[in-house]
């Protein structure tokens, strides 16, 4: 496949003039996929110079024309759905039903923006000046560089480009080397739909031939980032000189309150489901389980009951429900993490140890109680397939300790008193909150989060006005 596409500049697919192939691993079993030869500093400034030059007649574009090409693009993904999960499944290593699904939100991100193209209404206040009108105005920021990382290799691709397409901004994205296939699929959909030249341009390479000089040219008016929180702090840094717009989702810690009058089962069934998927490798998922004491033992032991059922295997295989990690790293972190949490008196349920399936980088699901707020497992987005479960007994108590985090991504729980999920969400800090439910990435709702997790929105109409200018023009006839 690698072979077919490369890097894509210009309305073109070509190959990279770096001096390194980029070769990609299947996590599931340690060979290799096949490789690309990387981009070098001088394809990203021809993708820039590409996106550069596009841009004036892309932002003159009508916004019904733009979204009828987006439209297009959808249409061809829906097409490309099952070589497309293939590709992400083989890449990431997550359950091919999984990757499935994830083309699917992906393919919405199009099909809503291509609407949110056609709704983007200035508005008109009434001017002090006689005679006079003050219209706000909303026009594209200009050239965007994005960056997206390798949990989700495709919608994080798309929750870049299609907002940004729909409000007549150019792209130059570099994605993960871990998973440069996934991208290259979404390229392919545009190009088959007609996207113009240097529209969106891809380029796969190492940071000095691709960061470095998007981050340095003044070309560039926005920033994308979907990351470490590490890298996003870099990039303010970086971005400095030439003072270009930032949004960043970064890392998250999410805590999971699990109230006395929960639904046990319902909050077992979910969180369990949740947690593993794509083997807890997740900005959003729960990572830390507060429970109150009445309900402890059962949570526990429910967590631990459904975990050993999961059935832990290879992504292409119809009834795994849990794949590998991304890679060797990730196996060591989650090591120590594991070991953290043993020495500071943790008790580790189930799991908790690698598990020898095809020379693939699997840990097996993992739920550890008795945990003290020290420990790494709960002071720390452990991205891995590990719970880290612990009681409380008073609300203020738990509040204090919930919100004594700098990642503030997301944040759930588990009640059906109504006036406790009012002051819940009302108490959370967090970007985003789910009650009973961790169904919060859609194309249609703003997804992101404050603190060290990131400013700005993808998705819902919030998430276009990331790529927008505002303009206030004061008329007086």
């Amino acid at each position: 496949m690698y072979e077919d596409f490369g890097q894509f500049i210009d309305g073109k697919w070509c190959n990279g003039n770096g001096l390194e192939r980029i070769n990609v691993t299947d996590p599931g079993n340690g060979k290799c996929l096949g490789g690309i030869q990387a981009a070098s500093e001088s394809d990203t400034l021809a993708a820039l110079s590409a996106a550069e030059k596009a841009f004036p007649t892309w932002k003159a574009l009508q916004a019904w024309a733009r979204a009828d090409l987006l439209q297009a693009v959808a249409r061809e993904m829906t097409l490309a759905a099952q070589q497309a999960a293939r590709v992400i499944s083989l890449e990431s290593g997550k359950p091919l039903a999984q990757a499935k699904r994830e083309w699917e939100l992906s393919t919405d991100q199009f099909v809503w923006y291509a609407e949110e193209a056609r709704r983007l209404y200035g508005r008109v206040v009434e001017s002090r000046v006689p005679g006079g009108r003050c219209e706000i105005l909303h026009e594209p920021v200009g050239v965007v560089a994005a960056f997206t990382a390798w949990n989700f290799p495709v919608v994080l691709v798309a929750r870049k480009l299609a907002p940004a397409l729909a409000a007549g901004c150019t792209v130059v994205l570099r994605p993960s080397s871990e998973v440069p296939g996934s991208a290259m699929m979404i390229f392919e959909c545009l190009r088959k739909a007609g996207i113009p030249d240097g529209v969106a341009n891809l380029v796969v390479g190492p940071t000095s031939a691709t960061y470095t000089p998007l981050m340095a040219s003044p070309v560039v008016r926005k920033i994308s980032l979907t990351g470490s929180t590490q890298l996003g702090q870099q990039m303010i840094r970086d971005s400095a000189n030439t003072i270009k717009r930032l949004s960043m989702e970064l890392g998250g810690n999410a805590p999971v309150i699990i109230f006395p009058d929960a639904d046990l089962e319902k909050a077992l069934d979910l969180s369990v489901a949740t947690k593993f998927a794509n083997a807890g490798q997740v900005c959003v998922t729960g990572d830390r389980f507060y429970v109150h004491e009445s309900l402890y033992s059962a949570f526990v032991d429910g967590f631990a009951s459904r975990a050993r059922k999961l059935k832990v295997g290879y992504g292409q295989d119809d009834d795994t429900a849990m794949g590998p990690l991304i890679n060797a790293r990730r196996l060591e972190a989650i090591e120590r993490i594991v070991a953290d949490a043993r020495s500071k008196g943790g008790r580790v349920v189930t799991g908790g140890e690698r598990l020898s399936i095809n020379n693939g980088f699997f840990y097996a699901p993992t739920v550890i109680a008795d945990l003290p707020d020290d420990a790494l497992a709960l002071a720390e987005e452990n991205f891995g397939p590990v719970a880290a479960i612990t009681s409380f007994s008073s609300h203020d108590e738990l509040w204090q300790r919930v919100n004594n985090s700098d990642f503030a991504l997301s944040a759930y729980a588990f009640t059906r008193d109504p006036a406790l999920i009012r002051e819940t969400v009302s108490r959370f800090e967090s970007g985003m909150v789910g009650i009973n439910s961790y169904a919060l990435a859609a194309a249609e709702v703003p997804f992101g989060g404050i603190k060290a997790s990131g400013m700005g929105r993808e998705g819902g109409s919030e998430g276009i006005l990331d790529y927008m200018n505002v303009k206030l023009a004061q008329i007086v006839l």
